[in-house]
């Protein structure tokens, strides 16, 4: 292997490393101030996802995408002052998380093409913020970052190391069946040490690779969009990085999953 191969192979090393410490200085200022500078930052990561996607599907027509941006912000600041955090299952049906259907129908009346595509996915980006609002500032948000951030690191390290073959190539070529497996048992060793600490059970342990394979999808489906799309990244707001939305695409899939999970299991509970 050449040298110019083996720098190639390891050329977006720097991102991964910078987002993870991100999310991991967002984790530790968030549940240290709490609310409501939690809910202002989830708000504006949301926001700005929301702008960057619709961006993507309308670039000519700057006024609508920073309007939906905006209106997604302040859509998860308002439903996450009306959702009692001890109360998980009462996130789901709170009436103020109405206000989160606000961005994707009015985006799906402003923007010209892709409508179903943008009603889709700007949904999965509400859900996400809604997932982060459930779960708050605390030890469920700090679990939830290290079983993404495991996942992507075992993921990267082992697929670029091992190789093999591809997940998804028409999506997403550097993926590798080796990096996706190991981001699952990656995600696994961060669920069994939770339970081992007392911070879980054993059977929500074994969930923690159903979230790590939610991230995996999330960060596929948003590779599928900029393809369709013909961009390489949602937007230039970091410099040399892309856009929030290409940060944060694993834990918006992750997220909106742990939330219907933990639905469906207080749903199941309350019916027994």
């Amino acid at each position: 292997m050449t040298t110019a191969n083996s720098s190639s192979k390891w050329s977006d090393l720097a991102p991964r490393v910078l987002s993870a410490i991100a999310m991991a200085a967002i984790a530790i200022v968030a549940v240290a101030l709490g609310n409501p500078v939690y809910l202002i930052m989830i708000g504006t990561v949301i926001g700005l996802s929301v702008g960057e996607f619709a961006r993507l599907m309308q670039p000519e027509t700057p006024r609508v995408y920073i309007l939906l941006g905006i209106l997604a912000a302040i859509a998860i600041f308002v439903t996450g002052l009306g959702v009692d955090i001890a109360d998980r299952s009462g996130g789901l049906i709170a009436s103020r998380t109405l206000f989160l259907l606000i961005p994707p129908l009015l985006g799906t009346a402003l923007i010209k093409r892709h409508k179903l595509l943008f009603l889709g996915y700007c949904s999965l980006i509400m859900l996400a913020g809604l997932g982060f609002v459930v779960m708050g500032p605390g030890k469920v948000l700090i679990w939830f970052l290290l079983i993404i951030i495991m996942s992507d690191v075992a993921g990267y390290f082992v697929g670029r190391t091992l190789g093999g073959p591809k997940f998804w190539p028409k999506v997403s070529p550097k993926k590798t069946w080796s990096g996706t497996i190991a981001g699952w048992v990656g995600a696994l060793l961060i669920g069994l040490l939770g339970a081992g600490l007392g911070d879980f059970t054993p059977t929500e342990a074994l969930f923690a690779p159903v979230i790590a394979f939610a991230g995996q999808m999330g960060d596929i489906a948003e590779s599928a969009i900029k393809r369709k799309m013909n961009v390489k990244d949602s937007s230039n707001l970091i410099p040399g990085h892309g856009g929030v939305l290409d940060r944060f695409d694993a834990m918006i899939g992750a997220s909106a999953v742990l939330l219907l999970l933990t639905g469906a299991a207080s749903f199941m509970i309350s019916a027994v």
